[in-house]
């Protein structure tokens, strides 16, 4: 039962923390509903997508089969080095880069139900979730395939939720805007605590072990931020 619980409450938290953004880009997909853009188009791109997401991730399912707890956990270093990035580069342009590539893809003329439309939706989805691979390899790597069935039914469930929301929350901007001005201090956090928390289950590292790691992922993005300035500074 604990396991069961466990795996629900983790693969919540994954799937929120990584799919924060699409709810803004859901908003603005439902905003764009007319006679041949339409709700269907938008659902089943995003399932069709996040579908894709996950086939993508499942080397981290057959990882865990063969190596040992211990090793597949250090691969939670994965989403505490993508939330340190956000947090020292602090990198709040991604959405608008998403929401600019929404508006290109989704001005083409469609009329299916399989058409241009839905593949256009389940394209940014992919093109969106390079943080959802780097969070879900580990998840699935530190389950074993009860653990991981539960996990990806529950990640289908909250997809369906995420959809149904993005599409009630339309008729208020207030909640779209609060989502898309703090969603991105918010997400880094979670991206750590999440990590951090398929170490330690893993074994992998103890406490102080994973605070100095962590240390030095901070010395790293700090490092590579100033590269790329002076490198950015050169070329000028």
């Amino acid at each position: 039962m604990s396991e069961f619980v466990t795996a629900i409450t983790t693969g919540a938290i994954a799937f929120i923390a990584t799919n924060i953004d699409d709810i803004v880009i859901l908003l603005l997909l439902f905003s764009q509903i007319n006679a041949t853009f339409r709700r269907r188009h938008i659902v089943v791109g995003q399932f069709l997508g996040f579908t894709v997401l996950l086939i993508l991730s499942l080397s981290g399912l057959f990882g865990g089969l063969v190596l040992s707890k211990s090793w597949i956990g250090l691969l939670g270093l994965l989403p505490i080095a993508i939330g340190i990035s956000s947090l020292v580069n602090k990198e709040e342009d991604a959405l608008e880069e998403v929401v600019a590539t929404t508006e290109e893809s989704e001005a083409s003329n469609m009329t299916s139900f399989l058409s241009p439309q839905t593949y256009s939706v389940a394209a940014i989805t992919v093109a969106n979730g390079s943080d959802n691979i780097s969070v879900y390899v580990p998840l699935f790597a530190s389950s074993n395939l009860e653990t991981f069935v539960i996990i990806i039914g529950l990640f289908f469930l909250l997809l369906g939720v995420w959809c149904y929301a993005a599409y009630k929350l339309i008729n208020y901007r207030v909640i779209a805007d609060v989502l898309t001005r703090y969603g991105n201090n918010i997400v880094p956090f979670v991206l750590i605590g999440l990590g951090a928390f398929i170490v330690l289950k893993s074994g992998a590292l103890n406490l102080i072990k994973l605070a100095a790691s962590c240390l030095c992922l901070i010395i790293l993005v700090k490092n590579n931020e100033s590269t790329d300035e002076i490198g950015e500074n050169s070329s000028r």
